[in-house]
């Protein structure tokens, strides 16, 4: 009996069809439904019932599928932890994270990832939603805020924080704001997400938490469009240290309230590495997260 069969059985029975285990292999479905009519040729028995609008698993599938899901995974494993013995680190690494953290953190490092690990595939997905990583077998992702909830590890990366900034432009146009709730009345540049268009909140050692209202007539869903349209004068906006460190240093922007933490939503949240739980993770994920840690440290 070929593993590969087996495989495609539990994919199918993961995703309900053909078509969309074919369109994540990158095969023509017609191959997928040969492999499982050859599965169910060896076993003798049928897995799937057919009509031209369902698919249907038997009660033989479902038994089958729950006895040979977990060998298949431990399969898998093995054949990792094998390989990892013998070679460097090799094989395709899935990895997800918003497209403006792509763009402006890991792109720069990509080249020193590529010359210290040439046999690894990096599969970089930049969305800018939270993609189910399991369904998507998705081996890495890059979540911010508090720490994600559900059944896999999430690792703290680094510590997040925000500054607020403008350009000297547009201070120069519009006048200096010397403290937080000068930020009254004020066209700002607001993220178009639930929690970050209506206040930001501020902090100063020793005092306590207050919030200032904010408005704007430019709403952005993107962080590295947010920092240009800032650039650009177009107002202050309230931005993550990595999309906003090269930009204060090299005088593009400036930090307002440097004496102040602040934060639209919560205080003390972190970038963190999110990846499925299991019994072994394999040496191309291990070596990768080092990497990140290495690299990434005071750059998120």
């Amino acid at each position: 009996m070929e593993i590969d069969s087996v495989k495609v059985f539990v994919d199918v029975m993961k995703h309900g069809s053909f078509a969309a285990v074919a369109r994540k292999r990158e095969v023509d479905p017609s191959s997928i439904s040969r492999s499982v009519a050859n599965l169910e040729a060896e076993l003798g028995f049928r897995l799937f019932q057919r009509t031209t609008r369902r698919l249907a698993p038997t009660a033989a599938a479902d038994e089958y599928f729950t006895r040979v899901e977990g060998l298949i995974n431990e399969f898998d494993l093995a054949s990792e932890a094998a390989l990892d013995l013998v070679s460097m680190p090799t094989g395709t690494l899935r990895v997800t994270a918003c497209t403006s953290f792509g763009q402006r953190v890991l792109a720069p490092i990509l080249p020193d990832l590529r010359s210290r690990y040439p046999d690894l595939t990096i599969d970089l997905q930049l969305v800018d939603h939270a993609v189910d990583i399991v369904e998507d077998k998705i081996d890495l992702a890059v979540r911010f805020g508090n720490q994600p909830e559900g059944n896999f590890i999430a690792s703290r990366l680094v510590p997040r924080h925000f500054r607020v900034c403008a350009s000297p432009a547009y201070l120069e146009k519009n006048g200096q704001l010397d403290d937080p709730h000068a930020l009254e009345g004020r066209d700002c540049l607001l993220f178009s997400l639930p929690g970050y268009r209506s206040a930001w909140k501020f902090r100063r050692k020793g005092e306590s938490v207050f919030s200032v209202p904010v408005a704007g007539h430019l709403l952005i869903s993107h962080g590295a469009t947010m920092t240009k349209c800032a650039v650009a004068g177009l107002g202050p906006a309230l931005l993550p240290d990595w999309l906003c460190r090269a930009e204060i240093a090299d005088g593009e922007l400036v930090d307002l309230f440097p004496d102040y933490e602040c934060t639209a939503t919560d205080f003390d949240t972190s970038a963190w590495l999110v990846y499925p739980s299991r019994s072994y993770v394999p040496v191309k994920l291990r070596v990768f997260i080092d990497f990140l840690r290495e690299k990434v440290e005071g750059s998120a």
